[in-house]
């Protein structure tokens, strides 16, 4: 039989870093293609305790159905810490906890995109984010970024071009792909911009907890004074990715469009996962543990980066990240940086992911790859880079 399948879905293709990850399982291969919390950050002992307590003590709330907006608790505390940082106005907006930060852009884009409005995002871009938005038809833009972020005078071009512009999605901490921090005076004017042409925000934080160097950039919503800015967290990097946790803030309005669509989608998040989360900053000292995971971090990029230094071929340009998990490095203009990468993973088993798997269509332009520092072992990032490095300096020097 043939199946025809929805316009929705029929233009939709495998992830490129699904398909270099099929690599990593293969032996010998040192993968840099991850984009995985370091083993060494979870908590296991104490996620173990706190499960135990939770099946002892309340065992009804984590087995029965739970609301569609979030366990309550958990609620009350995230808008507490939101609006601690700026990021939440009791009086105008609400929280929703949801199935991981991605489910923020799908229920986003779902609720305020028809297919055919356009959706501006950065290029490149994390590419969960922008096969939900495609898997809804819209017409998505990407603005080439600059060292402070998203250029804004090809932002206002592509505004002013599609005045059916619904959203802007920014990932400005520690972006995925790049690694690179939109600057705060760089924010200002993207908000400015989203103030002149009528759109929305849709900003995108998975990583903000997670700076280990610089200075602390107030946030796109703390700017927001007129109600479009929608904000996504999470707890993936910060605690487990497994739990699928996220949290999304919008005005009321967008958040009652938000509620429904979730509650078609998956009902409500995991019960177990909104209390161990909970329970887990309850529990422990939350400001301590995130330090924690810093060092770990700050500790793996600072090996990355020396061991590029040390060994890349000089022709190579690279990201030197404030926090997050990942760097951005980019090949000779003209490169052949497909080519490149098959070449790492085929013959010198290094797996990297290719550019342009985060780009609006893979057949766009890039001569950059991305490498992940946080999953591989201190040792395993010494090997790959020194070999990795070997690679450009045959092909580039």
């Amino acid at each position: 039989m043939q199946y025809t399948f929805s316009e929705k879905v029929s233009h939709l293709q495998a992830s490129a870093i699904r398909e270099i990850l099929k690599f990593t399982s293969v032996p010998g291969v040192i993968s840099f293609a991850a984009g995985n919390p370091a083993p060494e950050a979870f908590p296991v002992e104490t996620i173990r305790e706190i499960s135990a307590e939770i099946l002892e003590k309340d065992p009804i709330a984590l087995l029965q159905y739970g609301i569609t907006e979030g366990y309550l608790p958990l609620r009350d505390l995230m808008k507490k810490r939101m609006e601690l940082q700026g990021n939440f106005k009791p009086d105008t907006e609400e929280l929703i906890i949801t199935s991981g930060a991605q489910q923020v852009m799908e229920l986003a884009c779902k609720s305020l995109c028809n297919a055919g409005d356009t959706l501006i995002c950065e290029a490149p871009s994390f590419i969960g984010s922008l096969n939900a938005f495609k898997s809804y038809n819209v017409n998505l833009v990407g603005v080439p970024l600059d060292e402070e972020g998203m250029n804004p005078e090809l932002l206002e071009e592509a505004l002013k071009a599609n005045p059916n512009t619904k959203l802007i999605y920014l990932i400005p901490n520690f972006q995925n792909p790049t690694g690179k921090t939109t600057s705060f005076a760089r924010r200002k004017v993207l908000y400015a911009l989203a103030q002149k042409y009528n759109t929305i925000i849709l900003e995108d934080n998975p990583y903000g907890d997670l700076r280990f160097a610089g200075e602390n950039v107030p946030s796109i919503k703390s700017l927001d004074t007129d109600n479009r800015v929608i904000y996504a967290g999470s707890f993936s990097k910060i605690l487990s990715p497994g739990i699928r946790v996220g949290y999304g803030i919008a005005p009321k309005e967008i958040m009652a469009k938000m509620v429904v669509c979730k509650q078609v989608s998956d009902v409500h998040t995991s019960n177990y996962g909104q209390m161990l989360a909970y329970a887990f900053m309850q529990k422990v000292d939350f400001d301590a543990h995130l330090a924690n995971l810093r060092a770990i971090y700050q500790q793996k990029a600072e090996r990355m980066l020396s061991g590029i230094e040390n060994y890349f071929s000089d022709k190579i340009a690279y990201t030197r990240p404030e926090g997050g998990l990942f760097l951005w490095c980019t090949l000779p203009e003209g490169s052949d940086m497909t080519g490149f990468c098959q070449k790492a993973v085929q013959e010198y088993k290094i797996a990297v992911v290719p550019g342009n798997a985060f780009m609006v269509s893979e057949s766009d332009i890039t001569y950059s790859f991305r490498l992940n520092y946080s999953t591989p072992t201190d040792d395993a990032i010494d090997k790959g880079i020194a070999i990795l490095g070997q690679l450009t300096k045959n092909m580039f020097d």
